[in-house]
């Protein structure tokens, strides 16, 4: 049971969707007020198209009748939710999601989440590295951080995302983050993982999927190049956009300077979706999300 004193000295965050219809918001500031909660931070969208609410609430106890427990605040939270049919979670700020980093070969992306979450600019907890390949074990490990190396064949497929599975149960994982994990997940594994897996892409106009992306996309001679997180589906690279960033080139760059913002980009974009799910602020909606930044 934690303290009042422990209650009041940390952020909450309360985030929920549901049918729009009035009365939603004043239900839940009048709760938070009852109940002496202040609020810190709070962001809203209509969605009139689908006429859904999303709701994203940062808040503190800020006096006596504030609940002295997680558990109490919760409770006394959900006979408003039942009546206005919400989705919704609430949580202390102070926990972090567990996430697992799937990759490959390439360390951009990894090296970049990694040193972020060592200097505590990532709210969360890298719980574990996953590979079909053995090169990045001197990196991940290097920062204290369990290295799992998981080969992966047409022949056992199967048994190997079944290990994911399992890993991911073990150490409790919110999340899966594919930073350029060059394996195409099952239709199994993205639906078991829907909302919890996020992928990192990398987007050209016109998009070039496969091999070499960077090399056809200078053949073409594109002008602009990014990155796309989006959540996995079983549509290759077509799940929910979480955020994208694009950089202007033009013809006098090399393959190799394709390559150099390319990986920039990604890791930057990566970086973001991973802290906007730390921080709770990505609402699904659909084929699309909300994102309250």
């Amino acid at each position: 049971m934690q303290r009042g004193t422990d209650m009041m000295n940390q952020d909450y965050i309360l985030t929920l969707t549901a049918e729009d219809r009035v009365g939603l918001v004043a239900a839940v500031t009048g709760f938070l007020a009852d109940h002496d909660g202040f609020i810190l931070d709070s962001q809203q969208y209509a969605d009139l198209e689908q006429n859904r609410f999303f709701m994203r609430v940062a808040f503190k106890g800020a006096g006596p009748k504030f609940p002295t427990d997680l558990a109490i605040l919760t409770s006394s939270f959900t006979p408003i939710a039942d009546h206005y049919g919400l989705v919704w979670t609430l949580v202390s700020a102070a926990e972090k999601p567990n996430i697992i980093i799937a990759v490959s070969k390439g360390s951009h992306c990894l090296n970049d989440l990694l040193h972020r979450w060592k200097t505590a600019a990532l709210p969360v907890n890298i719980a574990a590295v996953i590979s079909n390949h053995d090169n990045l074990r001197d990196l991940t490990e290097w920062h204290d951080v369990p290295f799992h190396h998981l080969p992966v064949s047409d022949e056992n497929r199967c048994e190997q995302e079944q290990a994911i599975v399992n890993l991911m149960t073990e150490v409790q994982a919110d999340y899966l983050i594919l930073a350029r994990y060059m394996q195409i997940l099952s239709d199994n594994l993205s639906h078991q993982l829907a909302g919890r897996c996020i992928n990192i892409h990398h987007s050209f106009l016109p998009g070039f999927k496969g091999a070499r992306p960077y090399h056809r996309a200078h053949q073409r001679g594109v002008k602009l190049i990014g990155a796309t997180a989006h959540f996995v589906s079983a549509d290759l690279d077509e799940g929910p956009i979480i955020e994208q960033a694009v950089e202007r080139v033009d013809h006098r760059a090399s393959v190799e300077e394709l390559i150099r913002i390319g990986r920039d980009i990604e890791s930057q974009v990566l970086a973001k979706a991973v802290k906007w799910a730390g921080e709770h602020r990505i609402l699904m909606n659909g084929n699309r999300t909300v994102v309250f930044r």
